[in-house]
């Protein structure tokens, strides 16, 4: 069993390792891969052994982030984050080590609301799966609001809507520990209040996530 388990991982790790080289067109093996795909395969097969197939997959995302570093262990989230988020109109970006997704009020809320679309709730159950298995991040949920009314009303509504999304994420097992909620109200905007087009933009829902300072990786 433990010879058949070693097979695999190394198997996994020599298919993962190979790249195409641009300019020429050859394969061969990649750095990031040798140091980050080969720890994740041996730490796989000894979480394997010690406790089945969960031990395994939970082992190998540990130790795949240790042998390739931070940036590996964020790229693996991101990619993740895209395929679940495709289509769903949340916008994906990412900002060095940091990943923040974008939900735009029309897709969130109704107007002056904070109850959460069901088009929201779907996207959101979505994220929740990466974020609550990649758990060495940070994640902070931040609203914002376009400049109609008056800091009175927008910067507790912002607050209630971030509040609303990262009380979702948790009831989908995000630990409440990771999460930081805010309301800014008007005063980050990222598009001219002038118009409606630049209003919509600016009535959003940001989710930062970081890496932790002390991840160890």
């Amino acid at each position: 069993m433990k010879k058949s388990l070693l097979v695999l991982a190394l198997s996994t790790f020599a298919l993962g390792a190979c790249v195409t080289d641009p300019t020429t067109g050859q394969q061969k093996i990649s750095k990031t891969a040798v140091y980050g795909a080969s720890a994740a395969a041996v730490c796989g097969v000894i979480g394997a052994i010690s406790h089945g197939g969960k031990g395994a997959r939970n082992s190998a995302l540990a130790c795949g982030a240790v042998g390739a570093g931070v940036g590996a262990y964020m790229d693996y989230q991101e990619k993740k984050l895209r395929e679940q988020l495709a289509g769903t109109g949340v916008e994906v970006e990412r900002q060095g080590n940091q990943i923040k997704l974008t939900m735009p009020e029309n897709i969130t809320f109704a107007t002056n609301s904070y109850v959460l679309s069901q088009t929201a709730r779907n996207s959101l159950a979505q994220a929740a799966q990466t974020l609550a298995t990649y758990a060495d991040t940070t994640i902070t949920v931040i609203g914002h609001t376009d400049s109609t009314g008056n800091d009175t009303i927008n910067i507790p509504l912002s607050h209630k809507r971030a509040g609303a999304v990262a009380d979702y994420l948790r009831q989908h097992g995000v630990a409440a520990s990771r999460m930081s909620v805010s309301g800014k109200g008007s005063s980050q905007p990222i598009a001219d209040n002038g118009s409606e087009f630049g209003r919509a933009q600016n009535r959003r829902v940001e989710i930062l996530i970081n890496p932790k300072p002390n991840a160890g990786m």
